[in-house]
């Protein structure tokens, strides 16, 4: 906890100390996986090409809008819980999972990174919730919950702008 608010007002939210330490850090992993997966759909709007720009480019741009305010959200619960939420390069370099790309891959690529990057979210929210839910932390479970179903739907839709025509049929029985 930062000295000069442990001496203002110790926090007392009925969470101890250590419960919020370990709640806080893995928030700063899913914020953290988030700015990167923000910053990599703003690079995948600013360069895409292709038949489908247009239909790609409104998507991103409408996906990375979401993980800006995602971003504060985060960082607020964070200190919320009274510790600094990171903020620099460096950091989120060192905790995220999620990984930038040099270059600037095909559509399809692009979408299929987002895809993995979606479900790498999922999966560090899901391994913050166990925590949360443990010590009865019901507004990071809420919080976490919906970015949960938000980064699933995400995948889901991305994910089926590269089904080919004809599969889907096949995987339906049709």
């Amino acid at each position: 906890m930062e000295a000069a608010e442990a001496r203002a007002m110790p926090l007392n939210i009925g969470l101890n100390e250590k419960e919020r330490e370990e709640i806080a850090q893995g928030l700063s992993r899913l914020l953290a996986d988030t700015f990167t997966l923000y910053l990599k759909t703003h690079n995948f709007h600013w360069n895409v090409t292709g038949p489908m720009f247009q239909t790609l480019h409104l998507m991103f741009e409408e996906q990375y809008n979401e993980l800006w305010k995602a971003t504060d959200t985060i960082a607020e619960r964070i200190r919320a819980l009274g510790f600094p939420a990171p903020g620099t390069y460096r950091e989120y370099s060192k905790l995220s999972s999620i990984h930038e790309e040099e270059g600037i891959p095909s559509a399809e690529e692009m979408i299929r990174l987002l895809v993995e990057g979606h479900e790498a979210a999922v999966r560090t929210a899901r391994s913050v919730l166990a925590v949360a839910d443990q010590v009865n932390d019901a507004p990071t479970v809420d919080l976490l919950t919906d970015r949960m179903q938000t980064h699933e739907k995400t995948a889901w839709m991305l994910r089926s702008l590269l089904v080919k025509e004809g599969e889907a049929a096949k995987k339906t029985g049709s």
